[in-house]
């Protein structure tokens, strides 16, 4: 019965964003991704930029498992050093994953992105649990800052192209993301 309710709430829903292939989208730049999407958000004003939050996913040894992304046909899983989402809850009773990387729906009801992307932290070593870090939208938009360092390896050259569009400036530190630009996230 509950699972219909869920299905029920996920076929009203109305997505905070355009089709994913109409979306912002820079492989490698989950981040940035996620930025951009809570600015069109923001800017379409059809949900409470109040209902979003981008989701930065890591721990301590920067290896995090995740099922089902594009990176990695089939059953396996990515090993990323960190992932970042944006979760909308909806005002609307359900709750809404927007991962840019994943073969999942876009958006995917929470716990269907839960079940199948993340799997149960019992069958996973203790070394790649992984940590969350939820951040409001509006505070993401108006703190968050890269300078992409963090995508340019010791020779000083780009482990995978960058975006065309200027590096996001807010005002806020830009982030060294492989360092752990958020430290609270693994405490």
């Amino acid at each position: 019965m509950e699972g219909d309710v869920s299905a029920a709430a996920a076929a009203h829903y109305q997505p905070a964003s355009p089709p994913r292939d109409a979306c912002v989208y820079n492989s490698c730049y989950c981040e940035e991704n996620i930025w951009k999407l809570c600015e069109y958000i923001k800017n379409h004003d059809q949900y409470p930029l109040e209902e979003c939050y981008a989701v930065f996913i890591s721990n301590e040894r920067k290896m995090i498992p995740i099922w089902k992304q594009q990176a990695r046909p089939g059953d396996g899983p990515v090993i990323w050093d960190y992932h970042v989402v944006l979760l909308h809850v909806s005002s609307g009773g359900q709750s809404f994953i927007y991962d840019l990387d994943t073969v999942l729906p876009f958006p995917c009801p929470f716990d269907t992105y839960v079940e199948d992307a993340f799997k149960s932290d019992e069958d996973i070593h203790p070394q790649f649990r992984r940590k969350f870090r939820v951040i409001r939208a509006d505070s993401y938009l108006k703190n968050f800052a890269s300078d992409r360092s963090h995508m340019k390896d010791s020779s000083g050259n780009w482990r995978e192209p960058p975006p065309s569009y200027p590096c996001i400036e807010t005002g806020g530190e830009p982030r060294m993301l492989s360092q752990r630009g958020f430290p609270s996230l693994c405490r």
